[in-house]
């Protein structure tokens, strides 16, 4: 089956649903886990009220505050569930990229993530991007998170 997922999340409500369910689903199958948080770059020309507050210094620290709760909350979880947990903040202008390229180096043979992201993250990958043009994509009963299978 599955021995290694990747976990993006964002430290949203919906995400954290879809944390659940990856740690769930790897503590079930006994796989390990990859929890990923990306971090945006800071855009001097945005609409995003946050980073037109901040100094490029604040941002980065507020952001860098943001990924390390974020990731340490999956890393308690997955610890309290017995489940290896690895986890991974990566700088990228496209989300959905660093998504795909954290999964392949890796070796991330399944991505259980949120099905709408701060961004529409996934609907991008689910939408547009494949992985050796396989992709298989499964959402909860409340379609709230989506599962992609790279490769077989």
């Amino acid at each position: 089956m599955y021995s290694h997922i990747l976990i993006p999340t964002d430290g949203s409500e919906l995400a954290g649903k879809a944390v659940q369910h990856g740690i769930a689903l790897a503590q079930v199958i006994g796989a390990k886990i990859t929890a990923l948080t990306l971090l945006l770059p800071l855009h001097m020309f945005t609409t995003d009220t946050q980073m037109l507050e901040d100094t490029p210094a604040q941002y980065k620290a507020r952001i860098q505050q943001h990924a390390e709760k974020t990731l340490d909350a999956v890393a308690h979880a997955a610890q309290a569930a017995g489940v290896a947990c690895e986890i991974v903040h990566v700088e990228h202008e496209h989300p959905y990229r660093a998504i795909i390229d954290t999964a392949e180096s890796r070796g991330c043979d399944l991505v259980v993530m949120a099905s709408h992201g701060r961004h529409g993250t996934s609907a991008v990958i689910l939408g547009s991007e494949k992985i050796d043009d396989q992709a298989l994509t499964v959402k909860s009963r409340e379609g709230q998170t989506a599962t992609i299978a790279l490769g077989t």
